[in-house]
């Protein structure tokens, strides 16, 4: 295909939010991974802006997007003064507050399908907002949760009408997770548990949306956001 944008943001909404978001002002893409990646960035934030309330307490205020870094350069950025992995994605939770990928990493799960960077995307905003969220609010496994609240993020912005699904989407985005599992269920805190466990995380996250993805127990009129 000459272009593969799939998954993407309206027009307006896109114009709209070509400014600065969390500190990070986007730039004119320079080719389709890029764009796609952008327009997944404005697509999650512009959910949660608009759905924070539905959920939470306090304010909303989205991570500030550092975006793709190159994991095997000699200045590569840190996080608490660590160099960030080579082909990896990270939720920086110190003070910094951001969200990353490795250039690589999306250039590779990209020629699987263009998903795969929204998949990323999604989750490491999944962490940013439970490092939002109450103590209670978060659940023991969260790479899981993060992946729940990956599906609810996507889906909530389908169903707003600003990210757009096309055959093969959630295909390519469980293909995508399968890929990435771990080869044993989740057990302990940094797994990112089974390819069933994460497929069904996901799927979690966009059929029964946020409130799927918070513990049982827990009220969602107790979140709160952390001051920033």
């Amino acid at each position: 295909m000459a272009h593969r944008h799939r998954m993407r943001v309206c027009a307006g909404l896109a114009a709209a939010l070509l400014t600065v978001s969390g500190g990070h002002a986007f730039a004119a893409p320079d080719d389709e991974m890029t764009q796609d990646i952008e327009t997944a960035v404005q697509g999650v934030d512009a959910y949660w802006e608009a759905h924070w309330s539905d959920f939470f307490t306090e304010t909303y205020v989205p991570p500030t997007v550092l975006g793709e870094y190159d994991g095997a350069s000699p200045d590569v950025p840190t996080c608490d003064g660590e160099p960030l992995d080579d082909d990896n994605a990270v939720y920086c939770s110190t003070a910094e507050d951001y969200v990353a990928w490795d250039t690589d990493l999306m250039r590779f799960g990209y020629e699987y399908g263009d998903a795969f960077v929204y998949l990323v995307v999604a989750h490491e905003w999944g962490h940013a907002i439970q490092n939002r969220l109450d103590a209670e609010l978060q659940t023991v496994d969260g790479e899981l949760q993060a992946d729940c609240l990956a599906g609810a993020e996507l889906e909530g912005a389908a169903q707003d009408g600003t990210v757009v699904f096309e055959s093969g989407d959630v295909d390519e985005v469980h293909t995508a997770l399968v890929r990435d599992a771990d080869k044993t269920p989740w057990t302990k805190e940094g797994d990112h548990g089974s390819a069933s466990e994460r497929v069904e995380a996901f799927t979690l996250g966009q059929e029964l949306g946020v409130e799927g993805c918070l513990p049982d127990e827990a009220a969602a009129e107790g979140a709160a956001a952390l001051d920033r």
